[in-house]
């Protein structure tokens, strides 16, 4: 194991069944740390640069100090922020989930900050899911999964990428595009959390809509079953999880028939309106079978109790943390 607090090592670039079977399943090691924590609470990091706390800023010199180009001390200021935010809550949380666009608008110094957040995160003993979204035809889809879970071979050696624990994909473009993360994924002892039923409003577009035997969603829910039931662990949970937004409860109970092993990443309580009352029909299969994505929620809840942001932050988790654990602990 690295030190990086239950990552295992990726396997080696040769495919060696050896280093594969030492590798210990996204599943188990998502419900080791949930039970160990008591929380399946995940952290959403979606840093706005305008919106940081004021503290992050004093800490990288001011907005007023041009010893950088804005870019450089835009992510050197989120870096900040999200470490601050990191330490106010990782007691309270199993994981945390940088939404990676946030952290790609800033350029290259954003990649930069995302590797410093991710370290961060492992000092704290949180897992990373990485909110990509990606989705693309098999060759595209293996150079994302290497990107956030593996590592590139190459001439001039092995090129880890970001390490992360697991990460979101679009199921857009069918099973093929999907396999080379799961794959990648498993080898690495990491975790795929595929779209299903999104938080947004406008998800009811598209997947709500009726196909004949079942809405999209559905279709997609059957497909995560599928792709998933080579990596069930004896957790009874598989590497390959699903996003189901908390914004729609009355799809739960029947996407968790359609998916009884799949770990639900849920979005969408608090700022969209979602509940964690409403997310009973989740749990079914045992506390670390769905993990409750919160982003603003925590990070602006100085802006609802005022005071200190990190005491407000620190406060609003732990409810959270609480009222989960009581539903579904």
């Amino acid at each position: 194991m690295t030190a990086d607090h239950g990552r295992p090592d990726p396997v080696k670039l040769d495919g060696s069944s050896a280093s594969r079977e030492a590798v210990k399943s996204f599943g188990d090691r998502l419900a080791g740390r949930v039970v160990r924590r008591e929380s399946q609470l995940v952290l959403g990091l979606d840093p706005d640069p305008a919106l940081l706390w004021s503290h992050a800023l004093e800490l990288v010199g001011g907005v007023d100090v041009a010893s950088a180009p804005p870019a450089v001390r835009a992510a050197r200021a989120v870096a900040a922020h999200c470490s601050l935010v990191i330490e106010a809550v990782a007691e309270h949380c199993v994981a945390v989930k940088p939404q990676i666009a946030c952290f790609e608008r800033l350029g290259a110094p954003g990649w930069d900050a995302l590797a410093e957040v991710v370290a961060r995160a492992r000092e704290a003993d949180l897992m990373v899911i990485a909110d990509a979204k990606r989705g693309d035809i098999d060759v595209t889809a293996r150079a994302y999964a290497q990107a956030f879970l593996g590592a590139t071979p190459s001439p001039f050696g092995p090129i880890p990428g970001l390490g992360a624990d697991a990460m979101t994909v679009n199921p857009w473009l069918g099973s093929d595009s999907l396999e080379p993360f799961s794959v990648i994924a498993r080898e690495s002892g990491a975790g795929l959390f595929v779209l299903v039923r999104n938080s947004n409003r406008g998800a009811i577009e598209l997947q709500d809509r009726e196909l004949g035997d079942g809405s999209l969603s559905d279709a997609v829910a059957r497909l995560v079953d599928t792709l998933g039931a080579a990596g069930v662990g004896q957790s009874g949970l598989s590497d390959i999880g699903a996003v189901v937004g908390a914004t729609a409860p009355h799809h739960l109970g029947r996407l968790r028939e359609l998916m009884p092993n799949a770990v639900f990443l849920l979005p969408g309580v608090g700022a969209q309106g979602g509940r964690i009352d409403d997310l009973g029909p989740v749990f079914t299969r045992g506390a670390a079978s769905g993990v409750i994505a919160v982003s603003r929620g925590i990070v602006h809840a100085h802006r609802m109790s005022g005071g200190d942001p990190a005491r407000a932050a620190r406060s609003e988790a732990a409810r959270l943390r609480e009222q989960a654990w009581a539903l579904a602990g």
